[in-house]
């Protein structure tokens, strides 16, 4: 970084510690302990869909990497798009799995910027619900390299409960680097894994 970067405020981007995910189940521990919030087993990894024959191989490769696995019980993985046209990368697991999830969500990942598409990917996110039945997401921002609490209120409007999501920041804040600035703790609607 020179000089004029300094004096304009211009940072470089954070690059991307795929191994923060491994954070998430000790994270997931102490969430539980905080709010009552486990494990649904459920998870997801959010890509910028590419169209060509490279990235259809890369999703062919992670899926049966995925669906090889001797313990995986359920469904096998899937792709799924949403309706804002990304796709996702489905895992489910039992509840009491998230290492292994997680150990999913790591290699999609992985994969896909090992196979150069890593400026496709976006997001990844592990589920959690409490025994109110509410529902929340640990976000991973691929491109930060921090999480954010995602907590979608139920019905059919698109509102969150943000005064959940600022309890979990703070439950979580010696747990996991979580995303400081708020503007970019996206809504997350409908997505595959929550």
């Amino acid at each position: 970084m020179g000089l004029l970067d300094i004096l304009l405020g211009r940072t470089k981007p954070a690059a991307p510690d795929l191994d923060r995910l491994f954070a998430l189940p000790s994270a997931a521990v102490t969430l539980e302990a905080a709010t009552g919030f486990t494990p649904t087993g459920h998870g997801a990894v959010c890509f910028a869909t590419v169209e060509g024959a490279a990235f259809e191989q890369t999703h062919r490769e992670v899926r049966a990497l995925m669906d090889a696995d001797a313990e995986r019980e359920g469904p096998p993985a899937e792709l799924r798009k949403d309706d804002y046209g990304y796709s996702w990368l489905v895992s489910r697991r039992s509840p009491e799995q998230l290492p292994l999830l997680v150990n999913d969500l790591h290699a999609v990942n992985s994969s896909m910027e090992i196979n150069g598409f890593g400026p496709q990917l976006l997001c990844s996110l592990a589920g959690f619900r409490d025994p109110e039945a509410r529902r929340l997401a640990l976000v991973y921002l691929y491109k930060r390299g921090t999480f954010y609490p995602f907590a979608p209120l139920p019905g059919p409007r698109q509102r969150r409960d943000n005064a959940l999501e600022l309890q979990v920041r703070a439950a979580l804040a010696g747990e996991l680097p979580v995303e400081a600035d708020l503007g970019r703790w996206f809504p997350l609607w409908g997505a595959p894994g929550l």
